[in-house]
């Protein structure tokens, strides 16, 4: 997908400020135990047609409303992913703001895990 300048321009500086890892990070994390919260921020339509093993669902269009409900601690240990790793960066990025402190942005996104053969689910 092509992204336009200005949205690009955001997720840079959204990236320079948030913590990001790997996917194959990500899974280590979360076979370990390591990650509270395993969070899929694309909208609905795109985690209804499939998503990773054991990742719930809060739309990056909602998780600034309905974050501090899911999750009150703000200090527990969030992974946020989405299709490729941009809409995670600024949904990260605005949980930072809102004082959560161990939010990390999975880069490559579903795309990249599903790319892996990481588990999924439906």
């Amino acid at each position: 997908m092509k992204h336009n300048p200005g949205f690009l321009k955001l997720v840079e500086a959204a990236k320079a400020r948030v913590k990001e890892c790997t996917i194959a990070e990500a899974k280590a994390k979360l076979d370990r135990g390591e990650v509270a919260h395993f969070l899929d921020v694309r909208e609905d339509h795109e985690f209804a047609k499939d998503h990773a093993k054991g990742a719930r669902h809060l739309a990056k269009g909602i998780i600034e409303r309905d974050i501090e409900t899911l999750i009150p601690d703000k200090r527990a240990a969030i992974i946020l992913y989405c299709g490729g790793g941009y809409r995670s960066a600024l949904a990260a990025d605005a949980l930072g703001q809102m004082g959560y402190t161990s939010v990390v942005s999975m880069d490559g996104g579903i795309k990249a895990w599903r790319d892996a053969g990481y588990p999924m689910e439906q």
